[in-house]
């Protein structure tokens, strides 16, 4: 509507004139509500931004989404001071059926060890501090009387994750040498995390020997030169060769290097702590049994299958570690007393071996039967059924669950979920559907992060402790997909 000389009465233009100030609008009550709440600085900021964003609006003649009064206004200023104090990083629920997932955080800490992360961080404590000589301390003692009493080593050391092991150790033990590695173990992981790349970037020469399927001791003996500082195997954690194969095993290796007067290094990456086969599950290598035949230095991970905080740990004889905590790279790598404090409880989790599929989620998980898991997703099954009603179809099924984080990559787990699948009458919005409700279960207040696959949602059942976590969700996922 525009009057006779043609101006806006009720139109964009006229709206903005009656546009309230920053200040006006952040000494409202409501917003004195806010400042109050999250302060000055932040309210008049989003106070700030929203204005400026209306105006714009408004200027380019358009019509905002938002109710214009000062009550509507107010109202999107709270939401969005919520909105940016809201965490970036939010708990999920794992049901993709992958138990120690990358993109989902790895291994769950057990309850231990956030009970004393939160004792830990609630004050100061004795990080670098020697409490009996009260003198100054190592923050490494936290941990390797644990890691030494564990493997078996003669010292230990650990740094921010296990690829800063592997380049702590390279760096520190042969730097300007050469190091002596199979080709069939020139492994790539998440990441582009090349084992050349890692070598150049330590200052290390590496030595190629063998051919991608078919290594022999031969070719070690053979590659070792004066400027030889170590022989170092990689475990393949995250594939396998099949078929027509050979590979050199550490305690084959341990006598060459010390007659050749070498060191033996080995990176296990996954770093299995107990015998995975004892809980029917396929055999890792662990640390103890790469010491035993002869190892210098095993390097493995703290979040994967240990269970653990993200940590690089380094074990072994006392000479080498020595050199590797005396490397001035250590200090730029080393554990904060964040992840110290959890290593440290879940660590002394191994001290009680009887208990540890009780107290550490990661072994838990992985041992749960089918069984165990379909009478968890048959919980489900009804009250999904009656959310999801005529628009999809649920039910129980037998699924095979994974690892995850690059361990026995081609080992399965017998386990059980809900299938979920669009009520449709051909594969036309298949697609849409299928991802309609995915985007709806990662919208919940805690997501749920499921898996597509042959045209359905499965939500593996294997990790979820707690039924009533999604139960409690489904009165919000029926109403978003209203």
């Amino acid at each position: 509507m525009t009057s006779p000389d043609g101006s806006m009465v009720h139109g964009p233009k006229a709206m903005l004139a009656k546009l309230p100030s920053v200040d006006r609008l952040i000494n409202l009550p409501a917003s004195q509500a806010l400042v109050t709440a999250h302060g000055a600085a932040l309210v008049t900021e989003q106070a700030r931004v929203l204005l400026a964003e209306v105006r714009q609006d408004l200027l380019n003649g358009s019509m905002p989404a938002i109710t214009l009064d000062e009550a509507g206004l107010t109202q999107v200023l709270q939401a969005r001071c919520m909105q940016r104090l809201a965490p970036r990083m939010q708990r999920v629920i794992n049901l993709t059926g992958t138990v120690i997932h990358t993109n989902l955080g790895r291994a769950v800490l057990p309850q231990a060890a956030i009970d004393h992360i939160t004792a830990m961080m609630a004050g100061p404590n004795n990080l670098e501090y020697d409490l009996a000589s009260g003198s100054r301390g190592d923050r490494d003692s936290i941990v390797e009387g644990l890691l030494c009493e564990i493997t078996g080593a003669e010292a230990a050391t650990v740094v921010n994750n296990n690829a800063a092991a592997v380049l702590l150790t390279i760096a520190a033990l042969a730097r300007e040498r050469e190091v002596v590695v199979s080709r069939g173990e020139l492994v790539e992981i998440g990441g582009a995390f090349r084992m050349p790349d890692v070598m150049a970037s330590a200052g290390a020469r590496m030595v190629e020997v063998g051919t991608t399927n078919r290594t022999h001791l031969a070719d070690y003996e053979r590659a070792i030169t004066p400027a030889t500082a170590m022989l170092m195997k990689v475990h393949t954690s995250n594939y396998a060769v099949q078929g027509f194969t050979s590979a050199v095993s550490e305690a084959e290796l341990a006598p060459l290097a010390r007659a050749k007067g070498v060191l033996l290094a080995t990176d296990l990456g996954s770093g299995s702590l107990v015998d995975m086969s004892k809980y029917g599950l396929p055999k890792e290598p662990t640390p103890q049994e790469m010491l035993a035949a002869g190892c210098d230095v095993v390097t493995f991970s703290g979040d994967k299958l240990l269970g653990g905080p993200q940590a690089g740990l380094i074990v072994g004889s006392k000479a080498a570690v020595t050199r590797i905590r005396k490397f001035p790279m250590k200090r730029a790598l080393r554990l904060s007393k964040l992840p110290l404090a959890a290593l440290e409880a879940t660590l002394t989790l191994y001290l009680q071996p009887d208990r540890l599929t009780e107290q550490l989620p990661t072994l838990r998980w992985l041992t749960r039967s089918r069984e165990t898991v379909a009478a968890t997703a048959q919980t489900l099954l009804a009250p999904f059924q009656l959310a999801l009603a005529s628009r999809y179809t649920v039910q129980v099924v037998e699924l095979s669950s994974q690892i995850g984080s690059g361990s026995l990559p081609l080992d399965r787990l017998p386990s059980a979920g809900l299938a979920i699948a669009p009520v449709l009458s051909g594969k036309r919005g298949l697609g849409t559907a299928l991802e309609t409700l995915s985007t709806a279960l990662r919208e919940l207040p805690v997501p749920i992060i499921g898996r597509v696959e042959d045209d359905r949602l499965l939500l593996d059942c294997r990790c979820l402790d707690d039924v009533a976590q999604v139960l409690d969700q489904l009165a919000n996922l029926k109403a978003a997909l209203a």
